[in-house]
């Protein structure tokens, strides 16, 4: 046990309140003045199954989930369809208790619902809990629930429980509750919350127990804010005012946050039949002159590959997400993994251009989202944000000030009606929208409605004017151009903030990762250097284009690199090398990919297989094996 923080992991089934009941409790935590960070795990199962969320909470900053955990809140599955031992899935209602002991930490404590689990069917429970030491307390939760208000108030009982085990101030609970509650429901859950802690703190000796909160202070205010709305929030201060989509986890929390707030200063959010016509509806908004953005996971960005080379070869600026989850096709729909990285980098038929940002948290989801909207539309090229499950949902204390800026109208390299004027046209007076010669490679564009602005945007290749054209040497201007707007772009993205290098500068060993991972790797390192290892990483978040100098003076800066990356094909290695092949022998692989993000204990353990204790092998690759969560 430690006593500098606290893991705590609620489980039950999915419908159970389980993600609401853990934020709030984060929250809590949060507003008590302590860092906080969650971990969601859930099934593809709208009622019922096996699910769980960690709340990790410190007095510094959290980046990552922990190895293992200290503290179990088991409310059983009140939706379980299989109660029976022998059915496919097993004894569902048991499993909040049963599939969570293998990552509690030694002398952790159990609180576990004995009016739903039945810890006699939990093969070798006892035996377990006495090699554990771990303290267990059987509460009659359902029952408490019931007979103040109802079933679903367990979720308080739990949480009071949890307060008088871990020495949590109950008020910091009741003053959240009261904000979030409206009354009807408040007074109960009020009753519920301290008859549970009262009954904890009479009927059992804690003297044992050495799992407790620490005390924190944080010097500014706090928010609490996941990846999805990040992004979202960014988009909207950046002056998004349109979003197309249909639902796919986990890229319908964007598209949800989206849809409740443009309303309200006169934007618009469609669901459609399907992602071609979402992405190409955003399109349409786009060429207009308003910023606009779409998205899907995997399978449903897969449908837009057409529209994403319709952007890029009309130039109409488009911000698209892409959430990705284990694939291929339906996958894993709501497990984690970074598998889709040359699919973004790649989709689309022919020479075709984008840029792709990949944020490691929810701060810098909305720094990326304000950042892909300024490129799209400055650039005219579509811009892609590849973040994950993990990053979606998970919850970290933020300084509200990250939030304090401006918000930025602009529509980038569109003309006025003075300037149309005085720019070249056609004889037949359409505007050269597409011209040969800008050297950024951005020809400025008019938008519809203007005065002697019409041009025609066509999917075909085309000459200045937009007509159709297979004219060869107008081929070669129109690729040429386009390409360069890439060059422009890379001097535009270096130095600014985007990649990010943690540690000692001059460290012998380097982590290079990407996206979700990033935190996790960052607690790594310290624990590595802690360890008196020599080591340093660097967060990537441009994808395309690549940042080839900084990357490869990280390379050459140390002895060896490993390559940390949540897919089965070293994708993030392979793009690495792509771009940086003579450094091939100095990089080495680090790979999971069963539906469960790293811990920090994996990277450091990986760290010692792969790159310190062995001799440089190009290709080198280890995989990080199956086992539980």
């Amino acid at each position: 046990m430690t006593d500098d923080e606290l893991i705590w992991r609620i489980a039950g089934g999915s419908g159970d309140g389980i993600a609401s009941t853990s934020q709030n409790f984060a929250k809590a935590l949060m507003r008590s003045g302590l860092d906080v960070f969650t971990h969601r795990h859930y099934p593809s199962r709208i009622r019922g199954g096996h699910t769980y969320t960690e709340v990790r909470a410190a007095p510094e900053d959290v980046t990552s989930r922990g190895d293992g955990y200290d503290f179990l809140l088991a409310l059983g599955d009140s939706f379980a369809r299989n109660p029976q031992e022998e059915a496919y899935y097993g004894t569902e209602e048991i499993k909040p208790l049963s599939e969570n002991l293998d990552d509690l930490r030694e002398g952790g404590v159990i609180v576990y619902d004995s009016g739903l689990i039945d810890a006699d069917e939990v093969p070798n429970f006892d035996q377990r809990v006495e090699e554990n030491n771990w303290h267990v307390f059987p509460l009659d939760l359902r029952g408490l629930a019931r007979e103040k208000g109802r079933e679903v108030m367990r979720n308080t009982a739990g949480v009071g429980a949890t307060c008088a085990i871990a020495d949590i101030p109950v008020e910091a609970i009741e003053e959240l509750m009261e904000d979030a509650m409206p009354e009807k429901i408040l007074e109960p859950n009020l009753e519920i919350l301290n008859e549970a802690y009262d009954a904890v703190l009479e009927d059992y000796d804690l003297s044992g127990v050495e799992v407790s909160c620490p005390d924190g202070e944080h010097e500014e205010e706090q928010v609490l804010v996941n990846g999805s709305e990040g992004i979202a929030y960014g988009a909207f201060d950046e002056g998004c005012r349109f979003i197309a989509g249909y639902p796919m986890t986990p890229w319908t929390e964007v598209f949800t946050i989206m849809s409740k707030v443009l309303p309200d200063v006169g934007g618009i959010s469609e669901q459609v039949e399907d992602e071609i016509a979402a992405a190409s509806l955003a399109i349409g908004a786009a060429h207009t002159g308003v910023k606009a953005m779409s998205g899907s996971s995997g399978g449903g960005f897969a449908l837009m590959s057409e529209p994403l080379g319709l952007a890029e070869m009309s130039e109409t600026p488009i911000v698209l997400l892409e959430a990705a989850r284990a694939g291929p096709s339906t996958g894993m729909p709501t497990k984690p993994e970074q598998a889709d990285l040359e699919h973004v980098l790649y989709t689309s038929q022919g020479d075709s251009n984008r840029v792709v940002f990949a944020p490691a948290d929810p701060a810098e989801a909305y720094d990326h989202a304000r950042r892909a909207f300024e490129i799209a539309y400055e650039y005219q090229i579509p811009t892609i944000i590849l973040y994950d499950q993990k990053l979606s949902g998970e919850y970290r204390n933020v300084p509200a000030s990250h939030f304090d800026r401006e918000p930025n109208p602009d529509i980038g390299q569109t003309l006025t009606e003075e300037q149309i004027a005085d720019a070249p046209h056609e004889p037949g007076g359409k505007f050269q929208r597409f011209r040969h010669d800008p050297e950024d490679g951005v020809s400025p564009r008019s938008v519809p409605g203007q005065k002697d602005g019409r041009f025609l945007a066509s999917g075909n290749e085309h000459n200045e004017a937009g007509h159709i054209s297979e004219d060869p040497d107008n081929r070669v201007a129109q690729v040429d151009r386009r390409t360069r707007k890439l060059e422009t772009i890379r001097e535009d993205l270096d130095g600014n903030g985007l990649n990010v290098t943690y540690g000692p500068e001059d460290a012998d060993y380097g982590v290079l990762a990407f996206g979700s991972m990033v935190g996790t790797v960052e607690e790594a390192v310290d624990r590595l250097n802690d360890d008196d290892e020599s080591v340093k990483a660097l967060a990537v978040g441009e994808l395309a284009p690549f940042p080839e100098e900084e990357v490869r003076e990280f390379i050459e800066s140390v002895d060896r690199v490993m390559v940390v990356e949540m897919n089965a094909s070293a994708q993030f290695r392979g793009l690495t090398q792509k771009h940086l092949g003579e450094y091939g022998p100095k990089l080495s692989s680090l790979l999971k990919y069963n539906g469960n993000p790293f811990e920090p204990g994996e990277v450091v353990e990986g760290f010692h297989n792969t790159v310190a204790d062995e001799e440089p092998t190009d290709h080198q690759t280890t995989f990080v094996p199956a086992g539980g969560d």
